[in-house]
């Protein structure tokens, strides 16, 4: 359809300029729509978004030439109204190419001077530009799986894009549950092996026998039972990537093949002399110390070396505490999405809770924490009493010392000196209160001077840590 026509469609006066050349100047997508929801008019930008010319899409319903995912569910130009004149949304439309594309869309209602309706209009926004460059912005925050803010968890990520174009065996330490299966897997991702199979071995839960079988493989009758032949966690990881987690339990003996593997890359199956050459990276993870084990004959010293050409420690949790919170958000979001959950937020007390306990377990348990949270709650708020009994019990019983010094040498108020043997702010929070209270008889006001607060402070404190 030509501009002349668009204006003659709707008996617009194009004696100045036709509305054509107005939309076609628009950097972008521009549809108009007739009261079928049929295609008046496309302009030039949204003809190089969509790959439709103007004159082919001319009365064409908009869903044929847009295919958006508001076409199927929830159209927002359905939605208007003269209350209701305009719809912002974001969706994705499929061009000719097949190739979807996200966009946000502004639905508005065309009407004349007299308020009558004629027609639609839509703007469509390529925001492939935005993701890419949010994606660029959370890339410092976040890698692959892993999330973190801290310093120590950033320096890993920046490191890691130089690590991962290496072929250079890495190991990784770190206690239980800090993520160190998740950082190995981000490495493979990030390589030029990604296309390869990433291949996970833990070396604890086997015993030595069926160890060796299942990391090297073994040739038909090697062994009573062994009635075919297996090629082992080796040849499967070729072109890949093995990870070789609690590798402080490995046998001495499978230490040795691991080290003349390192040398040669060539592994030799059980009751084969035969050997094969395979081409894999070896990441190696532990929570053990195996400096000490090499000192105690526990770990060959000469793997350690072989191994230790890339090291990446993962801190504990209780040492990035500002990880903490950002983490508790992300998995509270997977979590609320993959059980459907109700619930929209955590209240204040359990999410202080959350944030000041130390977690041993590290992300591992603050994980499991939030998926028991979330799938207990069966309203719109997690609260204290939908958190696993045990931080409520730790919350409450850690064992604190207080002791007021009266030796000032003034009439100034005793000094509260805490020994804290278990930091956990929470119950340090409430014996001061409790101390203080008596200290005041019982006066809200008096107690919140002495504790330097104001009275509304303490009343919303002790109505968090459920005082009476």
């Amino acid at each position: 359809m030509s501009g002349s026509s668009l204006d003659q469609h709707f008996g617009i006066d194009s004696s100045l300029l036709p509305i054509s050349r107005v939309l076609d100047e628009i950097p972008l997508g521009v549809a108009v729509l007739d009261h079928s929801r049929n295609i008046v008019f496309i302009n030039r930008a949204l003809v190089s978004l969509t790959g439709f010319d103007c004159s082919e899409s001319y009365g064409i319903p908009c869903s044929y030439i847009l295919r958006c995912n508001h076409c199927f569910h929830g159209c927002p130009v359905k939605q208007l109204s003269r209350e209701n004149r305009s719809v912002t949304s974001e969706s994705n439309i499929i061009n000719r190419s097949r190739t979807k594309i996200p966009v946000r869309v502004t639905s508005s209602l065309l009407v004349d001077e007299d308020e009558n309706s004629f027609g639609f209009i839509e703007t469509f926004e390529d925001i492939r530009v935005l993701e890419s460059e949010c994606a660029k912005v959370d890339r410092v925050l976040k890698l692959d799986d892993m999330i973190g803010r801290s310093p120590q968890i950033q320096r890993i990520f920046q490191m890691l894009p130089v690590i991962a174009q290496t072929d250079s065996s890495v190991l990784i330490t770190g206690q239980t549950g800090t993520g160190k299966d998740m950082l190995a897997e981000a490495i493979h991702k990030a390589s030029v092996r990604a296309k390869g199979p990433f291949v996970k071995v833990n070396c604890g839960a086997l015993p030595e026998t069926l160890l060796e079988s299942e990391l090297f493989g073994h040739q038909k009758g090697a062994f009573t039972g062994a009635y075919e032949n297996r090629l082992g966690r080796f040849r499967l990881a070729h072109n890949g990537t093995l990870l070789l987690t609690e590798i402080g339990d490995l046998p001495l003996a499978l230490q040795v093949k691991l080290l003349s593997f390192l040398d040669d890359k060539v592994v030799y199956p059980l009751g084969s002399s035969k050997g094969v050459h395979v081409d894999v990276r070896i990441i190696a993870a532990t929570n053990r110390n195996l400096e000490e084990m090499a000192q105690e004959g526990r770990f060959r010293r000469d793997l350690l070396f072989r191994l230790n050409v890339i090291r990446l420690e993962l801190p504990p949790l209780s040492d990035r505490k500002e990880d903490i919170s950002t983490l508790l958000d992300h998995f509270f979001r997977m979590m609320s999405l993959r059980f459907k959950s109700r619930a929209k937020s955590f209240s204040p007390e359990a999410r202080d809770i959350l944030l000041t306990f130390r977690y041993p377990g590290n992300v591992r348990e603050l994980r499991n924490i939030v998926e028991y949270s979330v799938n207990v709650c069966e309203g719109d708020t997690i609260e204290v009493g939908h958190l696993p009994a045990y931080l409520i019990e730790s919350a409450d019983t850690e064992e604190i010392d207080v002791e007021f010094d009266d030796e000032t040498g003034d009439d100034s108020e005793p000094v509260a000196v805490f020994k804290l043997d278990y930091p956990n702010w929470r119950a340090a929070e409430k014996k001061m209160i409790f101390e203080a209270m008596i200290k005041a008889k019982g006066s809200r006001t008096r107690a919140a001077a002495i504790l330097g607060w104001g009275r509304s402070t303490l009343w919303r404190k002790m109505k968090r840590l459920g005082i009476e």
